[in-house]
């Protein structure tokens, strides 16, 4: 049984901040010029990268539904 979970529509809105989103870029920027990131970074990249892929999920989600 699937439960429905409402969501404030201001939520959807949300977005990475700034500083977050440079942090992310410049990490992805390194890792793709071939440079290796520690476990430190790696597990920063990779949380980071989930993070702004639930929201985005989150904003597709909200657009689904509204539709």
């Amino acid at each position: 049984m699937s439960k429905i979970i409402e969501i404030p529509v201001e939520l959807t809105y949300f977005q990475l901040p700034n500083a977050v989103q440079e942090r992310l870029q410049f990490l992805l920027d390194r890792q793709d010029a071939g440079e290796e990131l520690n476990q430190t970074e790696r597990l920063e990249a990779e949380g980071l990268v989930e993070l702004a892929e639930f929201l985005s999920l989150l904003r597709l989600q909200v657009q689904c539904v509204t539709k």
